[in-house]
C-alpha cells in the first residue's frame, strides 16, 4: 500500500478524496482544499491511499483540531474514511497505524464517534479493537474515545457541546464548517426547502478555530437544530428533509 501525505507542494494536484468528481460541490471542494492548505503549517496531517477514492485519514494536535473538545497534548483524528472496494483490505488499520506512529510523543489520540453506528462517523467498534476507550459523552449519542500513551488528564467535550443547544429558538438552524465539501451546497438546498414551508431558517458557519471549538454540538462538521434543540448531524437533501420534518412535526 502506498500512502501519500499532503503538503504545500502537492495539495493543488492531489485530490482530497471527497466529492472530487461531483460538479455540485465544486465550491465546497475548493473551500476544503483552502482549509487544508491553511492547516498544514500548523501540524495538520492528511494521509491517503494513492487512489482516486475515499481512503484517507486526517489528524493533528488536538489544540488546533476543529473539534469541541479539550485535550491538551493529545493527537486528534478529525476525519477517517475507507469506502467502497477498499474496505476490508487492511487500509483502515494501516492508516490508523500511521496516526499511532506519529503520536508516540503525544499523551495519546482522541476521536469522536457515536454510541451506535451512524453515518459520517467511523464505527466505534473499529477503534475499540485497537485499544481505544470511551472517556466522555455528549448528547444525544456522541462519544469521545481515547487511546492513551500517558496518565495525563482525560480529554473532555466542551460545555457547549454537552448542552446540544443553540441560541436560535425559532425554526431550523444549521451550524456547519467547510471541513466537508458537501456542507455548503446542501445547506443552500436545505435553506430553500425549509423556507418553502414558511419555517424560519438560520445558518451559522464556523470559519475559525475558536468558533469550531465553541460549536453547539459534538458534530462540528454539520448540525441541525429545531427551536434551539439538536436534531441531527446528518447532511440533508431536500428529500431527506421532508422525512426529517415529518418526524419533527410528530
Amino acid at each position: 500500500m502506498k500512502f501519500i501525505t499532503l503538503d504545500k507542494q502537492n495539495i493543488e494536484s492531489e485530490h482530497i478524496c471527497c466529492a472530487f468528481s461531483d460538479k455540485k460541490t465544486v465550491s465546497g471542494y475548493a473551500a476544503k482544499k483552502e482549509y487544508l492548505s491553511n492547516q498544514i503549517n500548523n501540524g495538520f496531517i492528511f494521509k491517503k491511499l494513492n487512489v482516486k477514492h475515499k481512503v484517507f485519514i486526517e489528524y493533528m494536535p488536538a489544540e488546533i483540531a476543529w473539534l469541541p473538545v479539550d485535550a491538551p497534548g493529545y493527537m486528534a483524528i478529525q476525519c477517517f474514511w475507507v469506502a467502497g472496494q477498499y474496505k476490508d483490505q487492511g487500509n483502515g488499520k494501516a492508516l490508523l497505524e500511521e496516526c499511532i506512529r506519529d503520536s508516540k510523543n503525544k499523551n495519546g489520540i482522541i476521536v469522536i464517534s457515536t454510541s451506535k453506528k451512524k453515518p459520517f462517523f467511523t464505527d466505534k467498534s473499529f477503534f475499540l479493537k485497537y485499544g481505544f476507550t470511551v472517556c466522555d459523552t455528549a448528547p444525544p449519542y456522541f462519544e469521545l474515545l481515547v487511546l492513551r500513551n500517558t496518565d495525563a488528564p482525560l480529554p473532555v467535550f466542551r460545555d457547549r457541546a454537552r448542552q446540544a443547544k443553540c441560541p436560535e429558538r425559532n425554526g431550523i438552524a444549521v451550524y456547519y464548517t467547510n471541513r466537508c465539501p458537501f456542507t455548503e451546497y446542501y445547506t443552500d438546498e436545505l435553506e430553500t426547502a425549509v423556507k418553502a414551508k414558511g419555517i424560519p431558517f438560520t445558518r451559522r458557519k464556523a470559519v475559525s478555530l475558536g468558533e469550531a471549538k465553541d460549536f453547539p454540538s459534538a458534530s462540528s462538521i454539520y448540525s441541525i437544530f429545531y427551536n434551539g434543540k439538536f436534531v441531527t448531524h446528518e447532511i440533508q437533501t431536500a428529500g431527506r428533509f421532508e422525512k426529517l420534518w415529518a418526524g419533527i412535526e410528530k
